[in-house]
């Protein structure tokens, strides 16, 4: 099969549309033909040898995918030949077909292109466990979100939105932060005019209860300053740069029973992605079908143009998801 490779560890120009096996689905796995797949800031990294893959992935990038299903592996009974699904991948997404466990297929909303749905797996699953399992996400909960604009912003503004909750951003741009506006957040601050916490203050005097931040060190004192009592900051990423700046305050955590808490869904195991899965699909897919959910696309390439979506994310311009349309795969 055809896959989008690297040649090796770098920049953009390391990617080229070449030749690989094509994966054969064990007990219980769907073998699915890729239509679309997406664009996550783990592939910039994998691209550049920072973020290997879990043991025993597919070393092929790509975190997510929609696409039909086209054989099942035995004891696979959930799921028809020809029946659409969407998932989350450990890798291997860039590519003709892939391989998944039969229980972490999700239906792709009739109406729905596979450009669409190749752009909910990752983000909206990542924004669901970290709001949800690890927030406590309810009815009148106030919540900060960095980098709002971003695939998985664009998805925990809408989720909280749904919950009956409160959500306050930040973006680097009064379009990305307008764009936040009309998904349901109250307000916004554009981070390149300073430091969000005074802003913040003024917006929210009570603090929020959760904060969800891309950002790491250079926004952890400001972040525990955000929270209320009983507040839960939630570490997605280390995009800021740099993994560690200056003392941490440690009384002001045990004054206001603050909890850290560091996340990772591509290293979580199969068994709980399946759960996560399916637990959102039963909550999101109805709500996708409605329109009451709406999954946020910036743009779209070709996978021959990998390249180019890749320096485009990396020159962070986008709001929502970019994604890659996979061409019609040779046959098995």
């Amino acid at each position: 099969m055809r896959a989008v490779l690297v040649k090796e560890k770098g920049g953009p120009e390391q990617l080229y549309l070449g030749e690989t096996l094509t994966p054969q689905p064990s007990p219980g796995e769907l073998l699915v033909r890729v239509k679309a797949t997406a664009l996550n800031r783990a592939d910039l990294l994998q691209r550049r040898g920072l973020y290997p893959p879990p043991q025993g992935a597919s070393p092929i990038l790509g975190l997510e995918m929609a696409g039909e299903v086209v054989e099942t592996g035995e004891h696979a009974s959930k799921w028809q030949v020809g029946d659409r699904v969407c998932a989350l991948l450990p890798g291997g997404g860039y590519a003709e077909y892939v391989t998944i466990p039969e229980g972490m297929a999700m239906p792709i909303p009739p109406a729905f292109s596979y450009e669409e749905a190749a752009a909910i797996p990752e983000v909206w699953l990542t924004a669901y466990l970290n709001l949800y399992w690890l927030g406590g996400l309810g009815r009148g909960c106030r919540v900060l979100v960095h980098a709002g604009a971003s695939g998985v912003g664009t998805a925990a503004i809408q989720l909280i939105r749904e919950a009956g909750g409160l959500c306050w951003v930040t973006a680097g741009s009064e379009r990305k932060l307008e764009r936040c506006r009309e998904l349901g957040a109250e307000d916004g601050w554009n981070y390149r005019n300073g430091s969000f916490a005074p802003w913040l203050a003024e917006q929210v005097p009570e603090g929020v209860h959760i904060v969800m931040d891309f950002i790491g060190a250079s926004y952890l004192q400001d972040n525990l300053e955000a929270l209320a009592v009983d507040g839960r900051l939630i570490l997605i990423g280390t995009m800021g740069g740099g993994i560690y700046e200056g003392p941490l305050n440690l009384g002001h955590m045990l004054m206001k029973r603050l909890q850290v808490l560091g996340t990772n869904l591509r290293m979580r195991d199969t068994a709980e992605k399946i759960r996560l899965s399916q637990e959102f699909s039963d909550y999101a897919m109805p709500l996708f079908e409605k329109g009451t959910l709406k999954p946020v696309i910036d743009r779209v390439y070709d996978w021959r143009e990998a390249a180019e979506a890749h320096r485009y994310m990396e020159r962070n311009e986008n709001i929502g998801k970019i994604i890659l349309q996979v061409d019609k795969p040779n046959e098995l």
